[in-house]
């Protein structure tokens, strides 16, 4: 593998999924002797997207249901 001009390198599908690195994931390099190590970073704020996610849409519903009978709309008959 070969790092760019610009000093990028793709990380192999197999690494990222291993990882659990999805698309936009961020990601801090830490510099270990003659190695570097990629890790997640920390949630900004404290948030993980998927925190932020359910914040953003939280209360945008249209239609009022009560979680049992959205539950049996998701059973099959």
């Amino acid at each position: 593998m070969r790092i760019t001009s610009k000093g990028q390198v793709t990380i192999p599908v197999a690494i990222r999924e291993r990882a659990g690195l999805l698309p936009n994931t961020e990601v801090e390099f830490v510099a270990e002797g003659n190695a570097i190590r990629i890790v997640r970073s920390p949630p900004r704020h404290g948030r993980s997207p998927g925190d932020r996610l359910v914040s953003r849409l939280r209360g945008s519903a249209t239609i009022k249901m009560t979680t049992d009978q959205i539950m049996n709309l998701t059973r099959k008959p």
